[in-house]
């Protein structure tokens, strides 16, 4: 006997899981708040509203967004399928006209016969049957302390504080070195770049002349406009750093640029301030600056923070931001299959499990469908291919280290190394990711057709 889903949440998320299940016969009562309760961003009632950006990211082939793209593609997204219906001219960028998208999402899941909509707030998880919390970054205050009590009072997270990731290829090693505090761990006479994989930390130690020409350019930073709702008072563990650098002009140097307990082997002595990066959990290729949270626009953080010693090349895989964002420490509760260990029965996707992005929203989604679809059957979920795209976000959602949890977007570091025969030539990086592509897309193909026949 089939059970029916509740899926709670209309965004990206929720609406693709809820036209997954449906297309493999289960019945899905679909919850959205709007427009019966407001949120602080969005504008109308419909699915799936697009509040921020109308892209969708890079459509270039061999991208990693394009190949998350291809993968929901050819599982059969509905929500990629209408939004290059409604797409718009935008170079190689997927970007849509908002409301075509947005209205097109909701006239195919309201004619969807198994699919039934209530414009109510839940504010309890139901008790019976499979659920999917799909609630977004805006989830209410009444549901987002349900999900609190039910996962526990330290793993909610209701700000996002996320610094910024440089891609490890584009660091010029010769200017930073590897350390921990008090302890360094690269030598002088060490080649340049040894230290990629050694120590710690890597620091960008700073003279004072520029320590003071970096800190007259963040206070001049333009900044991000903010909603009405992100003007609450920050907390002081994750305060921007242009916040800290208006408090004083050695603020920053007793903070997250303090050079004390590291000695610059290369000079014998400490800097008189340092950036310091951290690798990242399963982003062998890349680093995050620590506490360097902030609110600058994103073109305004490549100029400033490409004045740190070592990044004048940087490329950024991620620019950092802090807004509002309720989401869960996914690392310490969820399940490759999105599920809830403690209790499998509740699958979270969308931005509140921890990815960034629509197409990762969707993909998520389009995961838990197809996984609490399987449930409603009496079968169990049949986790994605960590060679894929979806697989490979999923690992980082449920795989990371739960203590610095942040939220991702898919990237080429997410997806595991490409298997090349040691002393082998290192091929170029179009050619090693085009063959990455390749190896994802047929391991995805495979999972495809285990699933699809399970619901013949």
């Amino acid at each position: 006997m089939r059970q029916s889903l509740t899926i709670i949440g209309g965004g990206l998320a929720g609406s693709e899981a809820a036209w997954q299940a449906a297309r493999r016969g289960i019945s899905v009562d679909l919850y959205e708040m709007r427009p019966i309760i407001p949120t602080p961003v969005h504008r109308t009632g419909m699915l799936a509203e697009l509040v921020c950006s109308n892209s969708l990211k890079s459509d270039r082939e061999h991208s990693a967004s394009w190949l998350l793209k291809e993968e929901l593609r050819r599982a059969g997204s509905l929500l990629l399928q209408i939004a290059r219906e409604s797409a718009v001219p935008a170079g190689q960028a997927l970007a849509v006209d908002r409301d075509r998208f947005s209205s097109a999402v909701t006239q195919a899941i309201e004619s969807e016969p198994l699919i039934r909509i209530h414009r109510a707030e839940l504010c309890e998880i139901p008790a019976a049957g499979p659920v999917i919390i799909a609630s977004g970054p805006l989830t209410s205050d009444a549901l987002a302390a349900h999900i609190q009590n039910l996962t526990g009072c330290d793993r909610l997270f209701f700000y996002d504080s996320i610094s910024p990731i440089v891609d490890a290829s584009t660091i010029d090693f010769t200017k930073v070195f590897a350390a921990s505090r008090y302890d360094f761990t690269l030598t002088p006479d060490q080649p340049a770049g040894s230290s990629h994989a050694d120590g710690d930390y890597l620091n960008c130690p700073m003279n004072q002349e520029q320590y003071q020409r970096f800190y007259d350019a963040l206070l001049a930073a333009e900044e991000v406009t903010r909603h009405d709702f992100e003007q609450a008072k920050y907390f002081e563990a994750c305060l921007p750093i242009e916040e800290l650098a208006r408090r004083g002009r050695d603020t920053l140097r007793f903070g997250p640029m303090k050079p004390v307990g590291l000695v610059d082997p290369r000079t014998g002595r400490r800097p008189y301030a340092v950036v310091q990066l951290r690798k990242e959990d399963l982003r062998s290729g890349s680093y995050n600056l620590v506490g360097f949270q902030n609110h600058m626009k994103f073109g305004e953080q490549k100029r400033v923070l490409q004045m740190i010693p070592g990044l004048e090349n940087a490329e950024f895989l991620r620019y950092g931001q802090i807004h509002r964002n309720t989401y869960i420490n996914a690392p310490a509760l969820l399940s490759p299959t999105l599920q809830l260990r403690d209790n499998p029965q509740i699958f979270f996707a969308g931005q509140i499990c921890g990815v960034e992005g629509y197409v990762e929203s969707i993909a998520t989604g389009l995961l838990a469908g197809i996984c609490a679809s399987l449930v409603c059957t009496g079968q169990s979920p049949i986790p994605p291919p960590r060679a894929s795209a979806i697989g490979s976000l999923c690992h980082y959602v449920s795989c990371s280290n739960p203590k610095n949890y942040q939220p991702a977007n898919i990237a080429f570091d997410l997806l595991p190394p490409l298997d090349e025969p040691p002393g082998s030539r290192k091929l170029p990086r179009p050619e090693r990711r085009a063959r990455q592509c390749s190896d994802c897309l047929s391991s995805w193909d495979q999972w495809l057709m285990e699933i699809n026949g399970s619901f013949t």
